[in-house]
This record gives C-alpha cells, structure tokens and sequence, in this order.
C-alpha cells in the first residue's frame, strides 16, 4: 500500500502523507477504512514510529483520518473527490503516460495549468 523512496529528497513522513492523501482521494481508502496502527507501518516499512506518527497527525490534522483508542486510525467520511473530478484525472495520467510523460511532469503540468488557467 505505502512505499518509501529513500533516494527522494521528500522526507518519508512526508511521502507517507502524501501517498494516503492519494489513496483517500482516489477512493481506494473509502470512509471508515482502517489504517495499519502506528507501529505496524513503521514496522512495515522499516522506519521509525515518530515517522508515522507525523504522517497520522498532520492527515488528523486536515481532517483526512481520525484516530481513537477504541476503533484505532481510520478514514473519515467525505474524503473522496468526486466522481467527475477522478475520471478527470485518470485521463489525464492515461494521456500523460501515454506520451512519455513523467509523474513530475505531469504534476509540473497541473501546477502550471493551476496557478495560470481561467
């Protein structure tokens, strides 16, 4: 589910964050899902427990998870984007990758298209 690229300059916190918000987005984390507990995703992917925990405390912190004793770490409702909006994007990385693209490339694209569209 999370990898980690040690030779990215992206802190892994931050990779990690980064990975759930895509996979809350997208729908493939639905409302309610659990997330592994702190201590297993460290273990998984070998990193320190402060590590995640930076993860789950800054996606608590947007909203994205929400954690308690009781039910552990998991997706909030209404996290998804909507329909028109993941098909959007699906053809677009399609389109991208099609034509050689790289994910930075097309992320550089989008971020472009962002700030400099109507």
């Amino acid at each position: 589910m999370i990898t980690l690229d040690l030779s990215d300059p992206t802190p892994p916190y931050e990779q990690i964050r980064g990975q759930l918000v895509g996979l809350i987005r997208s729908g493939v984390l639905n409302a309610g899902h659990k997330l592994p507990s702190i201590r297993q995703l460290a273990s998984d992917l070998r990193i320190a427990p402060g590590t995640v925990a930076r993860a789950y405390k800054e996606l608590e912190g947007a909203g994205l998870i929400e954690s308690s004793r009781a039910t552990g770490t998991r997706v909030r409702p209404g996290q998804q984007s909507d329909t028109a909006l993941r098909d959007a994007a699906q053809q677009y990385a399609t389109r991208a990758r099609t034509n050689g693209a790289s994910l930075s490339d097309a992320l550089s694209a989008v971020r472009a298209a962002w700030e400099h569209g109507s």
